[in-house]
């Protein structure tokens, strides 16, 4: 059980270094790069070439934190992409490079890029 596991982690670590081969985010569109995990799904806004995280929004943050009764789940994805979108625009960035981070993009990958473009994200 613990060997399919560590190997599941692994693909998506190779997937998501494939993907990181050709994406770097600059300042003019820095990188909206995804983490989820069981219970909590996090987002942050990295500019690359200056090695800085710009923005991070999670499920754990203290706008949302509380509201679900668990982080893992749609409804929080979708509440972590609209304010990373509010708060990238309060601080001056309209358009990002999505970084999906390995997952497929489907479920609460997919909710958060939604969520993100509504609130005005461009990618």
């Amino acid at each position: 059980m613990l060997n399919k596991t560590v190997r599941r982690k692994e693909i998506r670590e190779k997937r998501h270094n494939r993907i990181r081969k050709n994406m770097v985010g600059t300042s003019e569109r820095p990188r909206l790069n995804v983490f989820r995990s069981l219970k909590h799904i996090h987002a942050q806004i990295i500019d690359d070439v200056q090695g800085i995280t710009r923005l991070t929004v999670s499920s754990l943050s203290p706008e949302l934190k509380g509201k679900f009764k668990n982080g893992g789940n749609i409804q929080a994805a979708e509440a972590v992409g609209a304010l990373a979108g509010t708060k990238a625009l309060s601080l001056g960035l309209k358009k990002v490079v999505f970084d999906r981070g390995g997952y497929l993009y489907h479920g609460r990958v997919k909710a958060l890029a939604d969520a993100a473009r509504k609130a005005g994200l461009e990618f």
